[in-house]
């Protein structure tokens, strides 16, 4: 619009300047004869016509260069605006895919967290463990300790000739296990009752020399000394209980090792 006031503006301008030459050629009219008046407004009728095809011509120009101006920008504004609605939509596309990569991370880790639990479980399972048995803890080996509790059941159960077998290989496969006081301790009582008395005496007497401390040995000098006198060894029994309360007073073996004196006498 401003391109096309300023063309006709300069129109108005030479319309004006053209008239103002008319007008001086009318004022010296008489001084030509009508030939020369008669070419003269020819030619700014001539000159008039130029002009205004001049400006017309311009004000299409401009018109066409405005139109195509405005259509470029109308171009450009919606290939911006298309770039902006791409960059949208790649936007929460990225955003879409930041949310699953953090769903698919945090599930990752609760898997790794699974699985790691479950490998140290099944580790655990492998790995020595604290007991206590008899009133001693030591570290223990899980097929130690479960070796033990099941050769403990089968003497539980009665079967004293199996329980014999079954705690003798216990203490040839475990040779420095803490369960061998105990193990020794009911291999000997299932071996009396059997009445395997010499082995018997010989595994109590293990136990005895080798943990002195142990809270069974009150128990195996009793079992040692009725070994004794299932054998008809008075003297070796009589001896046995007397080193049991000496070593051992109070405690109910030494109770029941008075009253067995009491009736050697």
């Amino acid at each position: 619009m401003a391109a096309q006031r300023s063309v006709w503006v300069g129109v108005r301008h030479g319309l004006v300047a053209l008239f103002v030459l008319a007008g001086a050629g009318l004022a010296q009219a008489g001084l030509f004869d009508d030939e020369e008046a008669r070419r003269a407004i020819l030619d700014l009728r001539q000159r008039i016509d130029q002009l205004k095809q001049e400006s017309e011509q311009k004000l299409v120009e401009e018109t066409r260069r405005s139109t195509e101006e405005a259509a470029q920008l109308r171009r450009a504004i919606l290939d911006l605006q298309n770039q902006l609605e791409a960059s949208r939509a790649e936007i929460a596309k990225l955003r879409g895919q930041d949310e699953q990569l953090a769903r698919d991370v945090a599930e990752m880790q609760r898997k790794q967290k699974d699985a790691s639990q479950a490998l140290d479980d099944r580790l655990r399972k492998f790995e020595p463990a604290r007991v206590t048995v008899d009133g001693r803890e030591f570290s223990a080996e899980p097929a130690e300790k479960r070796d033990f509790e099941a050769a403990l059941a089968v003497f539980r159960k009665g079967d004293f000739a199996a329980a014999q077998t079954v705690f003798n290989d216990f203490l040839n496969r475990y040779g420095s296990s803490g369960y061998r006081p105990s193990a020794l301790f009911w291999l000997g009582n299932a071996q009396y009752a059997t009445k395997d008395y010499k082995d018997a005496q010989a595994n109590f007497r293990q136990l005895v020399q080798q943990t002195p401390d142990h809270m069974r040995v009150p128990e195996a000098l009793l079992a040692i000394a009725n070994c004794q006198l299932e054998i008809k060894d008075v003297k070796g029994a009589r001896k046995t209980l007397e080193e049991l309360l000496a070593k051992h007073p109070g405690t109910e073996a030494a109770a029941a090792a008075k009253e067995r004196l009491a009736r050697l006498k």
